[in-house]
């Protein structure tokens, strides 16, 4: 309180410095917090067979995960995938417009019941693949993974010949082109970098979208853009209710990227699923320090397990000896994989060091993979170990 007696002046001043004071004392120690929408979640109640879409819950007992977008879109790459292997398997003739209208669900490309809902999903992949890049080097990378689609389709007639140089058909049960490049490879194991990967790793688990609002509930929905944000995560990297949960010593019971985690990454492959829980948790918490530590382990384990991969198939063509179909079928996967390696960002990855790796492999050579030398797979694996710090 003022005394009545200060002269005005020394009044004002006396005013000033307490409310400068205040302010500091606010900044340093503030008596306000960004308020929590749900209580608090224990986090020694997580553990690796926590069921993720049933624990999370609001204070009525009400779900408060929606796996629905994450699934639609791995539905949709499993779909794609299981087109292109009739090719091999059945000798089915496929259609590379079908093809570019299931990446960008157009056309009502999805079929037979366990498919035909995901053409009315709202969701496709073309607009999430590359889509931390630019606009315009996105829409390079799309264009990429389309231009696959044409020599993927024009082999499938070819389903019945017997590959080799100069000649498409199969080697064993492989079915590649005129240069011994397995196109089913190419594109499922391009989708895992520029789908999984590029929109997991570096969209979704942004910076900007950790960010995202965790204070009010999406308009008619029980959860918030963040945590939605987190359960597409968790909907794009597995079918199953606790990734990893069908894991054995000979298989992981996991597709695609959750896959090749438990394959290439066999330390931190143990970790993702508390990673995931933890992660949503400590949104529900409103834990920031904790949710970008999961982050960081999810990411960081992504990037590590596909380099592994293409270390692992460019070491499976030297060892497949005379196995000429063993080896097309490892260069395929690697030849993937390298390229998915541009999305590796917390690595200092990108578009020049994957090019330069699949150039100089077999995309620059007359004959492509009947090309290849024990010379270009080292110098290709001393890059990538050298890129990713692996010794």
């Amino acid at each position: 309180m003022v005394h009545r007696h200060l002269p005005a002046k020394l009044a004002s001043l006396v005013l000033l410095t307490a409310s400068l004071t205040a302010c500091n004392n606010w900044e340093e120690n503030p008596t306000t917090v960004s308020p929590q929408l749900r209580k608090s979640v224990d986090y020694a109640k997580l553990t690796d067979t926590t069921t993720y879409a049933n624990f999370f819950v609001d204070d009525k007992g009400a779900k408060t995960v929606d796996l629905t977008v994450g699934s639609a879109r791995l539905g949709m790459f499993r779909a794609i995938n299981t087109y292109n292997g009739t090719a091999a398997s059945t000798g089915a003739v496929l259609d590379a417009t079908v093809l570019k209208n299931m990446f960008s669900n157009t056309g009502n490309p999805f079929s037979g019941t366990a498919n035909a809902s995901l053409n009315t999903s709202g969701v496709q992949l073309r607009n999430v693949t590359a889509s931390s890049l630019s606009a315009a080097d996105a829409e390079k990378e799309r264009a990429t993974v389309e231009a696959g689609f044409t020599p993927m389709a024009a082999i499938s007639k070819f389903a019945s010949a017997t590959a080799s140089e100069g000649k498409p058909g199969k080697l064993g049960t492989y079915l590649v082109d005129d240069k011994g490049i397995e196109w089913a490879q190419i594109i499922q194991k391009g989708l895992i970098g520029a789908f999984q990967v590029d929109y997991i790793a570096n969209v979704l688990l942004s910076d900007k979208n950790l960010a995202l609002d965790n204070q009010t509930l999406v308009s008619g929905k029980n959860y918030t853009a963040l945590e939605q944000n987190w359960d597409e995560i968790f909907g794009i990297i597995t079918a199953n209710p606790v990734y990893g949960g069908k894991a054995t010593a000979t298989s992981s019971g996991e597709s695609f990227i959750g896959s090749y985690l438990w394959e290439y990454n066999k330390e931190d492959f143990p970790k993702i699923h508390k990673a995931l829980l933890t992660g949503r948790a400590a949104i529900v918490n409103n834990d920031k320090t904790l949710l970008k530590t999961q982050a960081t382990l999810i990411r960081s384990a992504m990037e590590k397990a596909i380099a592994g991969a293409a270390l692992g198939y460019l070491g499976k063509w030297k060892t497949a000896g005379t196995n000429t179909a063993a080896a097309a079928h490892a260069m395929g996967e690697g030849l993937g994989f390298i390229y998915s390696l541009r999305y590796a960002k917390m690595n200092n990855a990108d578009a020049a060091f994957s090019d330069g790796l699949l150039n100089n492999l077999v995309y620059s050579a007359p004959n492509g993979f009947w090309g290849l030398t024990n010379a270009k797979i080292d110098a290709a694996s001393s890059a990538i170990k050298t890129k990713f710090n692996i010794q």
